[in-house]
Order: C-alpha cells, then sequence, then structure tokens
C-alpha cells in the first residue's frame, strides 16, 4: 500500500464533505463514498467538478489552490479530501 493511500486511510472524511460531494456522484446509488470512491467512475464530470469546487470552498471556507486543481485531485474522494484538509489546516480563504 501506497504511503498516500495510508495517509488518506488514517485521515477521517468530514461526514460535511461526504453529504456535500452525495449528490454529484449519479452512479454511487445506496454505496458508501470512502477515501478509495473513484469520483470519475461514480458519474463527476468536468463542469460538476467546478460547482463541488466552489461548494467546498464556501462550506469549508478554504481556497484551494489552482495547482491542485487536476484530475488526480479529483481522482478519489480521498485525494480530494486531502487537498481540502490541507487547505483547511493552511487557514480560512
Amino acid at each position: 500500500m501506497s504511503e498516500l493511500m495510508s495517509e488518506l486511510m488514517s485521515e477521517p472524511m468530514d461526514p460535511r464533505f461526504t453529504e456535500l460531494l452525495t449528490p454529484f456522484l449519479k452512479f454511487l446509488g445506496d454505496q458508501e463514498i470512502t477515501a478509495g470512491t473513484a469520483l470519475r467512475e461514480q458519474g463527476l464530470d468536468s463542469m460538476q467538478a467546478i460547482e463541488l469546487l466552489f461548494a467546498i470552498e464556501d462550506t469549508f471556507d478554504v481556497a484551494l489552490p489552482d495547482e491542485d486543481m487536476n484530475d488526480a485531485t479529483f481522482a478519489t474522494a480521498g485525494t480530494l479530501w486531502n487537498v481540502i484538509s490541507a487547505a483547511s489546516e493552511a487557514g480560512p480563504a
């Protein structure tokens, strides 16, 4: 297991995050969102990713760095949460 995945698994996701994410994942059904949930496979497209980004910034009062707005960040719920968590530690937007 990679160090990043280990870190993601030990970093619990805020329930507000999973609640915020759920409407954007049209193929999720009744599955639980975990760190490994593949966002694109569950229906998140690029336009929704932008909407999700605004919702995240409003909900968590953070500004996500432009350099983190890429496919790797939006690969899984865990990778996206990791960026949000890092931005939260850096302070409010």
